[in-house]
């Protein structure tokens, strides 16, 4: 038998949210730092900026994590590979060229917990049966995800859309039933959640971070004629079409990232 107080809440520690198997938990006070840093975690915790931990509790079941991010394994877990053969394998490889994401990524079965490594982004859950079982997602946002959900490399609609838009030739697919761990630079709350029906979205930026699959991606200019896009000052914009559903960050989410604000390490004197 074993017992640990990762699931209980503490002065420092709480949850912040549940879903499926997976409980993300907040460090609500960074003390892990020395007289160097203390000041500059103070502030950030102010501003939302914090350690969060993700913890999958199995039940006879399993999870799929993105490589290196587990921290313990409590309980009757086993690890294996998510490799279902040589094919398999060469595919995962091809897919995590084009994407950024591990090529082979562990997966952890039985009864206990999993606990993964503290992170300073910011968690997101969601249910692949509210994106119509299928959600595609910027590259290096996995975390984790129950094994009833199948990853794989979904290719953009036209070449345009890659070269222009900024987005890459290929993105990350989230297929099937269940719950899927994200790792975002800006929080749920801030995100804009925007539905289609047979409609139209345009956004100036590469400022989309999740979208559902059956929307086509393009990439288009803001006017019928060069000189209008000119005028305007707008240029190119992503265009989403069709029936779903994006997620939309207020302000492009690669121009900050939370996890490099927090040094630990104090200078180091000069000689002499």
């Amino acid at each position: 038998m074993i017992r640990s107080d990762i699931l209980n809440d503490s002065p420092l520690r709480k949850k912040t949210e549940e879903r499926g198997c997976f409980s993300v938990y907040e460090y609500e006070h960074d003390v892990s730092v020395n007289e160097y840093s203390a000041m500059m975690a103070y502030f950030a915790s102010q501003m939302n900026v914090r350690k969060r931990q993700v913890v999958a509790k199995l039940e006879n079941s399993a999870v799929i994590l993105q490589a290196g991010t587990m921290q313990m394994m409590m309980g009757a877990v086993e690890s294996t590979t998510d490799l279902k053969g040589a094919g398999d394998f060469f595919k995962k490889v091809v897919g995590s060229t084009v994407t950024g994401e591990t090529a082979i990524k562990p997966r952890y079965s039985g009864t206990g917990a999993v606990v993964m490594e503290p992170t300073y982004r910011y968690v997101i859950l969601e249910d692949l049966a509210e994106w119509g079982g299928k959600l595609i997602i910027e590259d290096g946002m996995f975390m984790a995800c129950e094994d009833t959900i199948e990853l794989s490399v979904a290719a953009r609609n036209t070449v345009s859309s890659a070269l222009l838009g900024g987005e890459g030739l290929f993105n990350t697919r989230l297929a099937g039933k269940g719950i899927v761990a994200l790792e975002s630079r800006v929080p749920r709350e801030e995100l804009i959640t925007v539905e289609l029906k047979d409609d139209v979205l345009k956004i100036d930026g590469s400022m989309a971070v999740a979208w559902s699959d059956g929307l086509k991606f393009t990439v288009e200019r803001t006017t019928k004629t060069l000189i209008g896009s000119a005028v305007s000052k707008e240029g190119l914009v992503n265009v989403y079409r069709g029936t779903g559903r994006v997620l939309v960050a207020p302000v492009d989410s690669m121009m900050w990232d939370p996890s490099v604000l927090l040094p630990t390490k104090a200078p180091t004197k000069g000689k002499g």
